[in-house]
């Protein structure tokens, strides 16, 4: 069982989480299966996809620890405690939650609360989270991770929210150490379409840019 920091070394060694939200578990396989092809090794399913925890066990199931699967739009310890126990590795929020940071150090999983401000950055670091999801970065920009890392350089920040495959190497050079992708990786509507191949494509790429 992979503990705190080894989730978090993986997390840095493939650098992208590819976000995983609203698409019908039926076509789970195929999503990860085409994101395994593009290189990516770590995806999140968010919680307000249906049948979430069981896709989180099935992907447990079939990969492994060759994937890192964490559990997306966690709001409360009582949901955290479900997706660990599901198989979960690592658990991000869109919010600080104290205790659900507590509830991840219990079971030895990564907690990745989402956070904004520079306060806030370093309120999550001092509760204990090891990996700080700034949320969203949409309209912020690379230069808005670079600016909080100026002061608080000991954090890992993760950015999410508008980070796409024109944008993701920029985040890293700015000073992230991983960015996590929605739909510009993986859309409701091609994975519908079955647009399978597309969507490797596009995790090869970010990959490819991200080695650079």
């Amino acid at each position: 069982m992979k503990k705190i920091n080894d989730i978090l070394n993986g997390i840095k060694e493939c650098g992208v989480i590819s976000i995983i939200r609203g698409i019908d578990s039926k076509y789970l396989e195929h999503t990860l299966e085409a994101l395994y092809k593009g290189g990516i090794r770590c995806v999140e399913i968010t919680m307000n996809t249906g049948n979430a925890l069981e896709m989180i066990e099935k992907t447990k199931e079939i990969y492994g620890d060759k994937f890192l699967v964490g559990a997306g739009t966690v709001l409360d310890e009582v949901t955290a405690r479900q997706a660990i126990l599901a198989g979960a590795d690592f658990i991000l929020a869109p919010t600080l939650s104290k205790k659900v940071i507590e509830m991840c150090n219990l079971y030895e999983k990564l907690a990745v609360p989402g956070v904004l401000t520079p306060t806030e950055v370093l309120e999550a670091k001092k509760a204990g989270a090891q990996l700080i999801k700034v949320f969203p970065v949409t309209t912020l920009g690379p230069q808005y991770i670079k600016d909080i890392l100026g002061p608080i350089d000991h954090v890992n920040l993760l950015p999410v929210g508008g980070v796409s495959e024109e944008n993701a190497a920029e985040y890293i050079k700015a000073g992230a150490v991983a960015v996590g992708i929605g739909s510009c990786l993986v859309s409701k509507k091609d994975v519908e379409n079955q647009q399978f191949d597309l969507i490797s494509q596009r995790a090869k790429s970010i990959i490819d840019q991200l080695k650079k």
